[in-house]
């Protein structure tokens, strides 16, 4: 289906891009967020899967991410970011009718999505996280940390490189020399922004309470970015209609692998389970 992009205004004013991939009377639709540094052209592949099975894909540039306005990896608080999800997800309900909406998020994304359903419990009918930040898969270095906390109350916009090991990302070396020439690509992280997430994935990394939708938690076994042990922790430890999926041997990003053809169908049948 054609592929159509537009800017929605989020609760502060900034412009904010979608990646709308729809199909005509849809099973359900998809509603996505990205990971740290990237952004939602790089998901085209995926909403062309779901598209070919009957359902539209829809994705949200995150603030200071993509063709987003704003500070590259920048937010001036944390929930910020879920505000721009409420505005992203009201959106999808203005252009479609009454259909299930399935929240999906990767990695930073996926922290993103499981404290928005967590904390707004919208009127969705379920979560798909993949990889999510829920703990890093490295310790982050603690005098980055400390200036981060440091100058998030005199200088929140202070910005930082993330460190990101691009070769950790895909298995798949094409995905990974795409992903170092992709110029809408970056690896900045402002304070507000670095300190916020990782005070949500600690939230994350002790929460036992309910999970309110059915929620799909998928991550790699090789993952070297984020925790794979801290993601099936949470699955075991929080309670409600929860599945999860180990992928062995991958990295990162799973959706990016060889084997990523796997990955599709079973994201697939556990949506159509659940409709």
């Amino acid at each position: 289906m054609p592929e159509i992009t537009q800017n929605l205004v989020a609760k502060d004013g900034l412009a904010l891009f979608v990646h709308t991939w729809a199909v005509a009377e849809p099973k359900a639709v998809i509603a996505f967020i990205h990971g740290f540094g990237e952004h939602s052209g790089r998901y085209k592949h995926v909403a062309e899967f779901f598209n070919k099975n009957g359902y539209s894909f829809y994705a949200l540039d995150n603030r200071g991410h993509g063709n987003s306005a704003g500070k590259r990896g920048h937010a001036p608080k944390y929930d910020a970011y879920l505000d721009d999800i409420d505005v992203f997800l009201a959106f999808i309900g203005s252009q479609t009718s009454p259909k299930p909406v399935f929240l999906y998020g990767h990695s930073m994304g996926g922290n993103l999505a499981l404290n928005y359903v967590i904390r707004h419990k919208p009127a969705i009918k379920g979560l798909i996280v993949s990889s999510p930040w829920i703990q890093l898969a490295f310790a982050p270095k603690p005098v980055l940390v400390t200036l981060g906390k440091m100058m998030r109350s005199v200088f929140p916009g202070f910005s930082q490189e993330s460190g990101l090991v691009q070769e950790h990302i895909s298995k798949d070396p094409a995905v990974v020399e795409a992903y170092k020439n992709d110029p809408l690509v970056h690896g900045s992280i402002t304070a507000s922004a670095s300190i916020g997430i990782l005070e949500a994935a600690d939230f994350l990394n002790t929460y036992s309470g309910e999970m309110p939708v059915p929620t799909l938690i998928m991550h790699a076994a090789e993952d070297k970015l984020t925790s794979q042990p801290a993601s099936e922790a949470f699955a075991q430890r929080v309670s409600g209609p929860v599945t999860y999926k180990k992928w062995e041997g991958m990295y990162h990003e799973i959706h990016n692998e060889p084997q990523k053809s796997e990955v599709f169908n079973y994201i697939l049948g556990w949506i159509e389970r659940s409709i």
